[in-house]
């Protein structure tokens, strides 16, 4: 039964698989280059909660500007969290320079689940996703998409969290020792393409035959997810400070840990998922309000509001002047590009 599952989703595989540029065509052989690892975590990292289109362009870039786990744990943390800005989870880019560091300091990435889930912001998933695509490893490989196919398809009714144990113990019973990582990767494709999250595709799906939820008549009640809780509003202030008749406007880099940690910035009133801004304004002045503009966090709605004044000295703090005909390089985050955009408007 389990045999006739993963060579049935290989089958399948073999003739739908998307052509992404971080893999190979299906059935390939693994190729023998110190660089096919790094393309594979970089990707990995990459796709953490974010869709394959928003990753396209980001692994472009990265691949170009840094072709090399070498490459990039040469670089400035400056340099990657700009070319970072706008994917979110900027925690993601802070582990990941650290993590290029310690593989390049140790002469490459390791090839198992133990010595990659040792690198840093190497949880489970990622760890078990490189062994199995890079290296060919049988890891048992489980995100959303391939939660969703084998709750699915062992009909696992148990309420998310608490099922996820029963859900990888399934999984790995129908992971096969060869081609690991066609397999991971035929998983992630058939729940993002057939198996989908409200109205899954049965009738093409290759596994349907042997689909206990779907026998049951109730597959897209599966996985069961906990209840929804209330995200809650928060509000700050964002402070656009320029000088020499608005060319040039005060940047900020913001603490390496927290909310947009390591990003620039524009000044702030202190706000953060967890509370409301309450600082004062940086400068002395008469500020003007531009509006404000709205932004989604996992964790909190943000409503922030800009305030602008045009100054003659410089604000206290670390910061920079930045050219305002060059902001688009500053690698702000999504919600400060927009605060900037409100504000040129406004200007």
């Amino acid at each position: 039964m389990t045999a006739s599952i993963s060579a049935s989703l290989l089958d399948w595989y073999d003739a739908n698989a998307r052509d992404l540029p971080w893999r190979l065509p299906p059935g390939v052989p693994l190729p023998d280059d110190a660089d096919w690892p790094y393309r594979v975590w970089l990707s990995e990292v990459m796709l953490q909660q974010t869709t394959v289109a928003a990753v396209k362009p980001y692994f472009a870039r990265f691949t170009a500007l840094w072709p090399s786990v070498d490459a990039l744990a040469a670089a400035s943390d400056d340099d990657v969290m700009a070319a970072w800005a706008g994917l979110g989870y900027y925690s993601r880019a802070r582990n990941l320079v650290k993590c290029a560091r310690a593989v390049a300091e140790r002469g490459g990435f390791p090839a198992t689940e133990a010595e990659l889930r040792a690198l840093p912001g190497l949880g489970d998933y990622t760890a078990a996703a490189v062994a199995a695509i890079a290296f060919g490893k049988p890891a048992v490989v489980v995100d959303a998409n391939v939660e969703r196919v084998v709750a699915r398809l062992f009909a696992i009714d148990a309420p998310l969290p608490g099922a996820r144990k029963a859900i990888r113990a399934a999984a790995a019973t129908i992971t096969p020792e060869k081609r690991a990582g066609d397999f991971a990767q035929a998983m992630m494709d058939l729940g993002s393409q057939v198996c989908t999250g409200k109205a899954p595709r049965c009738l093409l799906c290759p596994l349907a035959d042997a689909c206990k939820g779907r026998k049951a008549g109730e597959p897209a009640r599966l996985p069961v997810k906990p209840p929804k809780k209330a995200v809650p509003e928060r509000h700050g202030t964002a402070f656009w400070i320029t000088r020499r008749q608005g060319r040039e406007v005060w940047l900020v880099t913001r603490p390496g840990t927290g909310m947009l940690g390591g990003m620039r910035a524009l000044p702030d009133d202190g706000w953060s998922a967890r509370a409301d801004g309450s600082g004062a304004p940086p400068l002395a002045g008469d500020w003007r309000v531009l509006g404000a503009v709205r932004h989604g966090f996992t964790h909190a709605h943000l409503t922030l509001e800009v305030r602008a004044l045009e100054s003659e000295g410089q604000p206290p703090g670390e910061g920079q002047w930045w050219a305002v005909a060059r902001i688009g390089e500053a690698g702000l985050a999504t919600l400060f590009a927009r605060a900037a955009a409100l504000a040129l408007a406004g200007a």
